[in-house]
């Protein structure tokens, strides 16, 4: 579980968000609570990693316009749960294709929603380690040239050194430092891991060289 996290709860119903608040303290979670969608992003413009608690019907901003929100501010890796005493199912549905990982119905135990904020937690760890990753990879990538990063596209699809010097009318030789070069800067200690590397960047890195 994230450390750090913070379970940011909004509800406009003053017993309710007292109510869970508590739980969620004294499940040994950290925790703040606002009234208003407004009231939570004036004041949580500061916080890196947190998992979102809020209510669906509210009269400031409702659920669905905090998520919104979150999305347009690029806040897309935190996990939301809403909460309703007032849910259908298409309702439902429509939440959870915007994302929402719980949908939790009025009145609810707090052990359920603890259930579902610790599941939250996990999940915003799980995506936190998976950018950690990939930032790093990225890094390793952007500090080879240009012929490396020629030659890490040819090698992931399998070319053999000898049909990459042919490709770029280098020795054999030339190619076999290039591909040394690879393998310590991606810090790959075999072809099958470099080209594990590649499959994780060519998500966000167009690594296949033109066959031109």
């Amino acid at each position: 579980m994230d450390n750090d996290a913070v379970v940011l709860l909004i509800d406009d119903d003053d017993t309710v968000r007292a109510s869970v608040l508590k739980a969620l303290r004294e499940a040994g979670l950290r925790a703040r609570a606002f009234a208003s969608g407004r009231e939570f992003f004036d004041q949580t413009s500061d916080v890196e990693n947190a998992c979102v608690v809020t209510d669906l019907r509210m009269a400031d901003m409702d659920g669905a316009a905090v998520l919104r929100r979150l999305r347009e501010t690029g806040r897309t890796a935190w996990p939301v749960i809403v909460i309703t005493g007032h849910a259908d199912v298409p309702q439902a549905v429509q939440m959870m294709k915007a994302g929402v990982i719980d949908f939790i119905e009025k009145p609810f135990d707090p052990v359920r929603l603890i259930e579902s904020v610790r599941g939250a937690l996990s999940i915003l760890q799980e995506t936190r380690m998976r950018q950690a990753t990939l930032a790093a990879l990225r890094e390793r990538y952007a500090s080879l040239t240009d012929r490396e990063r020629q030659v890490f596209a040819e090698l992931i699809t399998g070319r053999t050194n000898k049909e990459i010097s042919n490709k770029y009318n280098a020795s054999v030789r030339t190619v076999e430092v290039h591909r040394s070069n690879v393998m310590k800067k991606m810090q790959a200690e075999t072809l099958a891991d470099l080209v594990r590397l590649g499959l994780s960047l060519e998500k966000v890195i167009h690594l296949i060289s033109d066959d031109k």
